[in-house]
Protein backbone atom coordinates (compact mmCIF):
# COMPACT_ATOMS: atom_id res chain seq x y z
CA UNK A 1 0.00 0.00 0.00
CA UNK A 2 1.34 3.42 -0.91
CA UNK A 3 2.57 5.61 1.94
CA UNK A 4 0.30 8.51 1.00
CA UNK A 5 -2.76 6.22 1.25
CA UNK A 6 -1.72 5.00 4.72
CA UNK A 7 -1.25 8.58 5.87
CA UNK A 8 -4.68 9.56 4.48
CA UNK A 9 -6.42 6.67 6.25
CA UNK A 10 -4.71 7.49 9.54
CA UNK A 11 -5.71 11.14 9.22
CA UNK A 12 -9.31 10.19 8.44
CA UNK A 13 -9.48 7.84 11.44
CA UNK A 14 -8.04 10.48 13.75
CA UNK A 15 -10.47 13.09 12.44
CA UNK A 16 -13.45 10.79 13.08
CA UNK A 17 -12.34 10.03 16.61
CA UNK A 18 -11.66 13.66 17.38
CA UNK A 19 -14.96 14.92 15.98
CA UNK A 20 -17.12 16.48 18.68
CA UNK A 21 -20.56 14.94 19.10
CA UNK A 22 -23.44 17.37 18.61
CA UNK A 23 -25.45 17.31 21.86
CA UNK A 24 -27.44 20.46 21.15
CA UNK A 25 -30.55 18.49 20.21
CA UNK A 26 -30.82 20.10 16.81
CA UNK A 27 -30.07 16.65 15.40
CA UNK A 28 -30.95 13.21 16.83
CA UNK A 29 -28.51 12.07 19.52
CA UNK A 30 -27.40 8.47 19.96
CA UNK A 31 -28.05 7.12 23.45
CA UNK A 32 -24.46 5.87 23.56
CA UNK A 33 -23.21 9.42 22.93
CA UNK A 34 -25.57 10.81 25.57
CA UNK A 35 -24.33 8.32 28.19
CA UNK A 36 -20.68 8.85 27.21
CA UNK A 37 -21.01 12.57 27.96
CA UNK A 38 -21.20 11.79 31.70
CA UNK A 39 -17.77 11.06 33.26
CA UNK A 40 -17.47 8.30 35.87
CA UNK A 41 -17.92 9.77 39.35
CA UNK A 42 -15.45 8.94 42.09
CA UNK A 43 -17.32 8.07 45.30
CA UNK A 44 -17.89 9.30 47.93
CA UNK A 45 -18.97 12.57 46.32
CA UNK A 46 -20.25 15.74 48.01
CA UNK A 47 -21.25 19.25 47.01
CA UNK A 48 -22.74 22.28 48.76
CA UNK A 49 -25.40 24.68 47.53
CA UNK A 50 -22.79 27.41 47.28
CA UNK A 51 -20.81 25.70 44.51
CA UNK A 52 -23.33 23.84 42.33
CA UNK A 53 -22.66 26.24 39.48
CA UNK A 54 -18.98 25.24 39.53
CA UNK A 55 -19.68 21.57 38.86
CA UNK A 56 -18.42 20.14 35.60
CA UNK A 57 -17.02 23.39 34.26
CA UNK A 58 -14.64 21.39 32.06
CA UNK A 59 -17.45 19.26 30.63
CA UNK A 60 -19.42 19.70 27.47
CA UNK A 61 -22.98 21.00 27.61
CA UNK A 62 -26.15 19.12 26.71
CA UNK A 63 -28.97 21.02 25.06
CA UNK A 64 -32.49 20.91 26.47
CA UNK A 65 -33.80 19.35 23.26
CA UNK A 66 -31.15 16.62 23.48
CA UNK A 67 -31.86 15.90 27.15
CA UNK A 68 -35.58 15.37 26.60
CA UNK A 69 -34.81 12.73 23.98
CA UNK A 70 -33.92 10.47 26.92
CA UNK A 71 -35.57 12.06 29.98
CA UNK A 72 -39.30 12.95 30.04
CA UNK A 73 -40.01 16.65 29.66
CA UNK A 74 -42.27 16.40 32.73
CA UNK A 75 -39.26 15.55 34.91
CA UNK A 76 -37.32 18.60 33.73
CA UNK A 77 -40.41 20.76 34.16
CA UNK A 78 -40.44 19.92 37.89
CA UNK A 79 -36.80 20.93 38.17
CA UNK A 80 -36.86 24.05 35.98
CA UNK A 81 -40.48 25.08 35.73
CA UNK A 82 -41.31 26.42 32.28
CA UNK A 83 -37.79 27.77 31.74
CA UNK A 84 -36.07 26.02 28.83
CA UNK A 85 -33.24 28.56 28.60
CA UNK A 86 -30.84 26.47 30.65
CA UNK A 87 -27.26 25.25 30.59
CA UNK A 88 -27.18 21.51 31.34
CA UNK A 89 -23.83 20.13 32.48
CA UNK A 90 -23.18 16.35 32.67
CA UNK A 91 -21.57 16.16 36.13
CA UNK A 92 -21.01 12.42 36.51
CA UNK A 93 -22.14 8.82 36.20
CA UNK A 94 -22.42 6.11 38.86
CA UNK A 95 -22.44 2.62 37.40
CA UNK A 96 -24.01 -0.17 39.46
CA UNK A 97 -24.97 -3.76 38.71
CA UNK A 98 -28.58 -3.04 37.73
CA UNK A 99 -28.73 0.72 37.15
CA UNK A 100 -26.75 3.74 36.06
CA UNK A 101 -27.13 7.08 37.84
CA UNK A 102 -26.53 10.29 35.89
CA UNK A 103 -25.78 13.50 37.79
CA UNK A 104 -26.56 16.73 35.95
CA UNK A 105 -26.49 20.39 36.96
CA UNK A 106 -28.95 22.92 35.59
CA UNK A 107 -27.89 26.56 35.45
CA UNK A 108 -30.22 29.44 34.57
CA UNK A 109 -30.04 33.17 35.22
CA UNK A 110 -32.01 32.69 38.43
CA UNK A 111 -30.71 29.48 39.99
CA UNK A 112 -28.54 26.39 39.82
CA UNK A 113 -29.73 22.90 40.71
CA UNK A 114 -28.39 19.36 40.87
CA UNK A 115 -30.46 16.27 40.08
CA UNK A 116 -29.92 12.55 39.57
CA UNK A 117 -31.49 10.46 36.79
CA UNK A 118 -31.69 6.66 36.94
CA UNK A 119 -31.47 4.43 33.86
CA UNK A 120 -31.50 0.64 33.58
CA UNK A 121 -28.79 -1.27 31.74
CA UNK A 122 -30.81 -0.99 28.51
CA UNK A 123 -30.59 2.81 28.92
CA UNK A 124 -34.28 3.18 29.69
CA UNK A 125 -35.21 6.06 32.00
CA UNK A 126 -36.51 4.87 35.39
CA UNK A 127 -36.64 7.77 37.85
CA UNK A 128 -35.18 11.09 38.89
CA UNK A 129 -34.72 13.11 42.08
CA UNK A 130 -33.90 16.72 42.87
CA UNK A 131 -30.85 16.83 45.13
CA UNK A 132 -29.81 20.42 45.66
CA UNK A 133 -30.54 24.04 44.77
CA UNK A 134 -28.74 27.30 45.49
CA UNK A 135 -31.95 29.29 45.89
CA UNK A 136 -33.27 28.24 49.29
CA UNK A 137 -35.04 31.01 51.19
CA UNK A 138 -33.72 30.10 54.64
CA UNK A 139 -30.62 30.49 56.77
CA UNK A 140 -29.45 26.91 56.32
CA UNK A 141 -26.33 25.54 54.70
CA UNK A 142 -27.51 22.87 52.25
CA UNK A 143 -25.45 20.00 50.86
CA UNK A 144 -25.66 16.50 49.41
CA UNK A 145 -23.25 13.60 49.77
CA UNK A 146 -23.29 10.29 47.89
CA UNK A 147 -21.72 7.06 49.12
CA UNK A 148 -20.91 3.88 47.21
CA UNK A 149 -24.32 2.22 47.71
CA UNK A 150 -25.34 4.83 46.46
CA UNK A 151 -27.26 6.66 49.19
CA UNK A 152 -28.04 10.31 48.49
CA UNK A 153 -27.78 12.09 51.86
CA UNK A 154 -29.44 15.50 51.65
CA UNK A 155 -28.50 17.75 54.56
CA UNK A 156 -29.31 21.16 55.95
CA UNK A 157 -27.75 22.78 59.01
CA UNK A 158 -27.33 26.10 60.80
CA UNK A 159 -26.23 27.48 64.16
CA UNK A 160 -29.00 28.79 66.43
CA UNK A 161 -28.86 31.78 68.77
CA UNK A 162 -26.96 29.69 71.33
CA UNK A 163 -24.41 28.71 68.67
CA UNK A 164 -25.64 25.11 68.76
CA UNK A 165 -25.82 23.20 65.49
CA UNK A 166 -29.31 22.39 64.26
CA UNK A 167 -29.47 19.85 61.45
CA UNK A 168 -31.65 17.52 59.42
CA UNK A 169 -30.23 14.74 57.25
CA UNK A 170 -32.36 12.57 54.98
CA UNK A 171 -30.89 9.67 53.03
CA UNK A 172 -32.56 8.44 49.83
CA UNK A 173 -31.96 5.30 47.76
CA UNK A 174 -33.47 4.13 44.50
CA UNK A 175 -35.62 1.00 44.82
CA UNK A 176 -37.09 -1.24 42.13
CA UNK A 177 -40.33 0.13 40.74
CA UNK A 178 -39.14 3.59 39.79
CA UNK A 179 -39.09 5.23 43.22
CA UNK A 180 -36.68 6.76 45.70
CA UNK A 181 -37.16 5.71 49.32
CA UNK A 182 -36.05 7.32 52.60
CA UNK A 183 -33.65 5.07 54.53
CA UNK A 184 -32.05 7.64 56.86
CA UNK A 185 -33.91 10.37 58.72
CA UNK A 186 -31.67 12.00 61.28
CA UNK A 187 -31.74 15.39 62.97
CA UNK A 188 -32.16 17.37 66.17
CA UNK A 189 -34.68 19.99 65.11
CA UNK A 190 -37.82 18.20 66.29
CA UNK A 191 -37.20 16.99 69.82
CA UNK A 192 -40.61 15.33 70.23
CA UNK A 193 -40.24 13.45 66.95
CA UNK A 194 -36.75 12.30 67.91
CA UNK A 195 -38.06 10.94 71.22
CA UNK A 196 -40.61 8.69 69.49
CA UNK A 197 -39.46 5.46 67.87
CA UNK A 198 -42.18 3.56 66.01
CA UNK A 199 -41.72 -0.22 66.13
CA UNK A 200 -43.57 -1.53 63.03
CA UNK A 201 -43.70 -5.16 64.27
CA UNK A 202 -44.43 -4.51 67.96
CA UNK A 203 -47.91 -6.09 67.82
CA UNK A 204 -46.79 -9.24 65.94
CA UNK A 205 -47.06 -12.53 67.91
CA UNK A 206 -44.08 -13.54 70.07
CA UNK A 207 -44.83 -17.14 71.06
CA UNK A 208 -41.78 -18.88 69.58
CA UNK A 209 -38.62 -19.56 71.57
CA UNK A 210 -36.45 -16.72 70.25
CA UNK A 211 -39.19 -14.10 69.98
CA UNK A 212 -39.12 -11.11 72.28
CA UNK A 213 -37.45 -7.75 72.79
CA UNK A 214 -33.68 -7.50 73.20
CA UNK A 215 -32.33 -4.12 74.26
CA UNK A 216 -29.59 -1.96 75.73
CA UNK A 217 -31.92 0.99 76.34
CA UNK A 218 -35.02 2.61 74.83
CA UNK A 219 -33.17 3.76 71.72
CA UNK A 220 -31.00 0.72 71.10
CA UNK A 221 -32.98 -2.48 70.68
CA UNK A 222 -34.02 -5.33 68.42
CA UNK A 223 -37.48 -6.91 68.35
CA UNK A 224 -37.89 -10.52 67.22
CA UNK A 225 -41.38 -11.76 66.30
CA UNK A 226 -42.95 -14.97 65.01
CA UNK A 227 -43.26 -15.65 61.30
CA UNK A 228 -45.57 -17.98 59.41
CA UNK A 229 -42.57 -19.31 57.48
CA UNK A 230 -40.61 -22.24 58.94
CA UNK A 231 -37.24 -21.41 60.58
CA UNK A 232 -37.90 -17.71 60.01
CA UNK A 233 -38.50 -14.73 62.29
CA UNK A 234 -39.51 -11.12 61.67
CA UNK A 235 -37.20 -8.53 63.17
CA UNK A 236 -36.86 -4.78 63.61
CA UNK A 237 -33.63 -3.20 64.83
CA UNK A 238 -33.05 0.41 65.83
CA UNK A 239 -29.89 1.99 67.25
CA UNK A 240 -28.55 5.44 68.06
CA UNK A 241 -24.82 5.73 68.68
CA UNK A 242 -24.21 9.17 70.13
CA UNK A 243 -20.43 8.85 70.08
CA UNK A 244 -20.56 8.50 66.28
CA UNK A 245 -23.57 10.79 65.84
CA UNK A 246 -25.11 7.91 63.94
CA UNK A 247 -28.48 6.15 63.75
CA UNK A 248 -29.66 3.01 62.00
CA UNK A 249 -32.86 1.05 61.38
CA UNK A 250 -33.73 -2.14 59.56
CA UNK A 251 -36.86 -4.28 59.26
CA UNK A 252 -36.82 -7.72 57.64
CA UNK A 253 -36.77 -11.49 58.07
CA UNK A 254 -33.96 -13.52 59.57
CA UNK A 255 -33.56 -17.18 58.66
CA UNK A 256 -32.20 -19.76 61.07
CA UNK A 257 -29.13 -21.66 59.89
CA UNK A 258 -29.06 -23.67 63.12
CA UNK A 259 -30.82 -23.33 66.53
CA UNK A 260 -28.59 -20.43 67.65
CA UNK A 261 -27.50 -18.74 64.39
CA UNK A 262 -29.57 -16.75 61.88
CA UNK A 263 -28.87 -14.52 58.88
CA UNK A 264 -30.59 -11.59 57.21
CA UNK A 265 -29.90 -11.64 53.46
CA UNK A 266 -32.08 -10.56 50.53
CA UNK A 267 -31.37 -11.22 46.87
CA UNK A 268 -29.74 -8.22 45.20
CA UNK A 269 -29.21 -6.43 48.51
CA UNK A 270 -25.56 -6.07 49.66
CA UNK A 271 -26.70 -5.82 53.29
CA UNK A 272 -26.05 -9.07 55.22
CA UNK A 273 -26.36 -9.40 59.00
CA UNK A 274 -25.55 -12.32 61.32
CA UNK A 275 -27.56 -12.97 64.48
CA UNK A 276 -26.13 -15.24 67.17
CA UNK A 277 -28.34 -16.21 70.11
CA UNK A 278 -26.35 -16.90 73.27
CA UNK A 279 -28.55 -17.60 76.33
CA UNK A 280 -30.57 -14.42 76.88
CA UNK A 281 -28.41 -12.34 74.55
CA UNK A 282 -28.33 -11.70 70.85
CA UNK A 283 -25.10 -10.68 69.12
CA UNK A 284 -25.58 -8.71 65.91
CA UNK A 285 -22.77 -8.52 63.36
CA UNK A 286 -22.92 -6.68 60.04
CA UNK A 287 -21.28 -8.80 57.32
CA UNK A 288 -22.34 -7.05 54.13
CA UNK A 289 -22.66 -3.37 53.28
CA UNK A 290 -25.75 -1.95 55.01
CA UNK A 291 -24.94 1.73 54.44
CA UNK A 292 -28.43 2.40 53.07
CA UNK A 293 -29.93 1.66 56.50
CA UNK A 294 -27.51 3.50 58.78
CA UNK A 295 -25.15 6.43 59.03
CA UNK A 296 -21.80 6.27 57.29
CA UNK A 297 -19.67 6.19 60.47
CA UNK A 298 -21.20 3.22 62.31
CA UNK A 299 -22.42 -0.38 61.91
CA UNK A 300 -25.21 -2.62 63.18
CA UNK A 301 -22.68 -4.49 65.36
CA UNK A 302 -23.80 -4.79 68.99
CA UNK A 303 -25.05 -7.08 71.75
CA UNK A 304 -28.56 -6.88 73.21
CA UNK A 305 -30.06 -8.54 76.31
CA UNK A 306 -33.51 -10.10 76.25
CA UNK A 307 -36.09 -8.26 78.31
CA UNK A 308 -38.56 -10.08 80.54
CA UNK A 309 -42.10 -9.93 79.27
CA UNK A 310 -44.75 -8.25 81.39
CA UNK A 311 -47.79 -10.24 82.52
CA UNK A 312 -50.04 -8.35 80.11
CA UNK A 313 -47.92 -9.44 77.16
CA UNK A 314 -47.81 -13.06 78.32
CA UNK A 315 -51.63 -13.17 78.42
CA UNK A 316 -51.73 -12.12 74.77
Amino acid sequence: MKKWLIVLMAFTLFSCKGKRVDLSGDVPVKVSDFMAAFPITTLPFSVADSNINKLGTDSIEIGYKAFVQFVPDSALHKILGKNKEVTIIPVGKIEKQKENYLLASFNTNKKSALAVFVFNKENKFLAYKNLLSDRNDDDYFHSVSINKEPTFLISREKSNADKQLQFTRVGWVYVAGGNFMVVINDGNEDAKKNETIINPIDTFPRKNKLSGDYAKDKKNFISIRDSKKPNTYNFFIHFEKKEDNCNGELKGELKLKDPSHAVYSEGGDPCVIDFNFEGNEIVVKEKGSCGNRRGMNCFFDDTYIKRKETKSLKKK
